[in-house]
């Protein structure tokens, strides 16, 4: 069963702890490979998973950027653009007038196997961008999208649209959507374990013994 999880109950979770939870929830296939990261300031992104796939092209297709401004089209408040694009470095497939739209509407940001360009402003705005790195050369005629809102496999993850999503310094992570009230219920019970643990450590407790009352590492 699907869950409808309030956006700000990711408030204060982070990759790492959530991705445990999840392990330990027999979900231990939700962390996007390393290269997947942070491609700007703002470092961290959260929100529902709106889904894409793009495919390598060799020639410009007849309607250029269709399902690409389709799907910023239908990007709502809140929403993440999750596109599985390959790990094509072969230009950059988000730029700045994307990132302008998505901004205007809401939108908490993008993660892409893919690159980005026209960082001289986008690291000037607060949006998340997530991605493999860095391309000048346009998408056009070398990428483009060819599904939105169906289930995708990104970076190695599984993801469909209304999955949560969560990324930050350590990585990204995908809450699949049956369980996400409850790993997220997990993860702040163990954000609350983790602080004690961290109390009792900061007074002198050998870990081992931390380990054994606790049950956190």
């Amino acid at each position: 069963m699907n869950e409808t999880v309030s956006l700000s109950s990711l408030d204060g979770l982070y990759s790492a702890v959530v991705a445990d939870v999840l392990d330990s929830l027999g979900y231990r296939n939700q962390t996007m490979r390393p290269n997947v990261r942070s491609l700007t300031p703002v470092g961290r992104v959260a929100g529902r998973v709106f889904s894409a796939r793009a495919e390598t092209v060799d020639t410009i297709p007849a309607e250029p950027y269709k399902l690409e401004m389709a799907a910023v089209d239908a990007l709502t408040a809140g929403d993440v653009l999750v596109c599985d694009v390959g790990n094509d470095e072969s230009c950059g497939f988000w730029g700045e007038l994307l990132t302008t739209a998505c901004m205007f509407k809401g939108v908490n940001g993008v993660v892409m196997s893919a690159c980005t360009r026209d960082m001289w402003k986008i690291k000037d705005l607060d949006f998340a961008v997530f991605g493999i790195g860095y391309q000048p050369a346009d998408s056009k005629g070398r990428t483009d999208i060819v599904e939105i809102g169906q289930p995708i496999v990104i970076s190695g993850v599984s993801a469909k649209s209304g999955d949560t999503i969560l990324g930050d310094e350590d990585g990204v992570v995908i809450i699949p959507s049956e369980v996400a009230e409850k790993a997220i219920t997990l993860a702040r019970e163990k954000i609350s374990g983790e602080d004690m643990v961290r109390d009792e450590l900061a007074k002198g407790m050998p870990i081992t013994e931390a380990f054994a009352k606790y049950g956190i590492l």
